[in-house]
């Protein structure tokens, strides 16, 4: 891989987003984003997706055109290039695996417990255990959404596993709660 330009993760995102094969505003590839990568990776802003582009199209990964419209302003839309589309095969098959980086807000706040009172640290968890499961309902809908297009068996199986991952942090909340009352029974 010495050969691919040293790009940061948010441009082979990007050019995921591009790989498969249709021409997308940065509009789109944000909407994309929210729809898809929201859920296991982070959805890039909007000023973030068209710096990405910009670089892209810069060492010929991806190009742009302006699509004509009823308004007065055309829509850039942007398409992966050959190249485009061999580098970022090659970054998914042969990148190192690389350890998920864990940057856990509730975590934090949890650990830093002694600064909470034991009612505001059970607010948080219970709100971070409903965020939660709102976020694996939707990733669970989003992909009986990319159920129905053959195109996206890969992204469905991500959400599938976003869903699951979602529920899994939902299970995790719950045992902390549970952990909290066997501490506050321990300290009376």
């Amino acid at each position: 891989m010495t050969d691919l330009p040293n790009l940061p993760p948010t441009s082979w995102a990007v050019l995921g987003l591009l790989s498969f094969g249709e021409e997308l505003s940065g509009y789109d590839l944000k909407k994309w984003a929210d729809w898809s990568l929201k859920f296991f990776y982070w959805s890039p802003s909007f000023s973030q997706i068209y710096g990405e582009l910009k670089r892209l199209e810069k060492v010929g990964y991806a190009t742009s055109r302006v699509e004509l419209t009823e308004s007065t302003r055309g829509k850039r839309v942007y398409a992966i290039t050959e190249d485009g589309l061999d580098a970022v095969t090659r970054w998914a098959r042969e990148s190192p695996v690389e350890p998920p980086v864990l940057k856990h807000g509730v975590m934090l706040r949890a650990w830093l417990g002694h600064l909470l009172t034991p009612e505001r640290l059970r607010e948080v968890l219970e709100e971070h255990g409903a965020y939660a499961a709102k976020m694996s309902r939707r990733a669970e809908a989003d992909a009986e959404g990319a159920a129905e297009v053959a195109e996206w068996a890969y992204p469905e199986l991500v959400l599938r596993w976003s869903a699951r991952y979602y529920e899994a942090e939902r299970e995790l909340t719950r045992q902390m709660l549970a952990d909290l009352d066997e501490l506050a029974a321990r300290e009376d």
